[in-house]
């Protein structure tokens, strides 16, 4: 929490401790709800104006884009924590949950990341033939699935495990080797992983 006031003290050149500063906080109480904000509604605030507001959400997208991979560069997944670390700065801020895979060659290299669906505050429909459509047509030998939790819970719900083991299935007719599926918290809330749990 300190961290977001020096943030916004310094973007809006304000006391952190200030009646501006105290106000955001109190309406957007994480930095993934500050994101979400649009322009009117955060110079709706006394003290902010649309220039401001305007200057906040530039700073926002900026430190958005700078923690979000480099996608010149060619990415091996390693592990869960990989697949956290690219995808994690698109996924902590959402305010409903998004279901993307990532596409994977032999070795494991990032093909392409795809969103696949977007549902409602604590549920995403995903059907067997949106999921494997991309993967198909680029070739991939494996892939990751991976959904966000708005919550900061992580923990997946009968419906995460039963929908990841039709993917597997899915996945195994066709010759697609669903590797994990990662479940990424609200910001701060790190992520899980189905294969780690032994829940595929």
């Amino acid at each position: 929490m300190e961290k977001m006031r020096n943030l916004l003290a310094g973007c809006l050149r304000e006391s952190a401790n200030g009646y501006v500063v105290d106000t955001l906080i109190e309406n957007y109480p994480n930095i993934g709800e500050l994101m979400n904000a649009t322009e009117k509604e955060i110079s709706s605030i006394k003290g902010i104006g649309i220039v401001k507001a305007k200057q906040l959400k530039s700073i926002l997208e900026f430190v958005r884009k700078v923690n979000t991979p480099d996608a010149s560069k060619r990415i091996i997944i390693r592990s869960p924590k990989d697949v956290y670390e690219l995808v994690r700065a698109d996924m902590e801020f959402l305010e409903v949950e998004h279901f993307d895979v990532i596409g994977l060659s032999t070795k494991n290299h990032v093909i392409f990341k795809e969103n696949i669906s977007i549902g409602s505050l604590n549920a995403s429909i995903v059907h067997p033939r949106e999921a494997f459509k991309g993967l198909i047509r680029r070739s991939c030998a494996a892939c990751i699935l991976v959904h966000n939790h708005p919550s900061s819970d992580t923990s997946p719900s009968n419906e995460d495990i039963l929908l990841t083991k039709k993917l597997v299935e899915c996945g195994s007719i066709i010759g697609i080797e669903v590797l994990d599926h990662v479940i990424v918290g609200a910001a701060g809330g790190g992520y899980v992983s189905l294969k780690e749990q032994c829940k595929m």
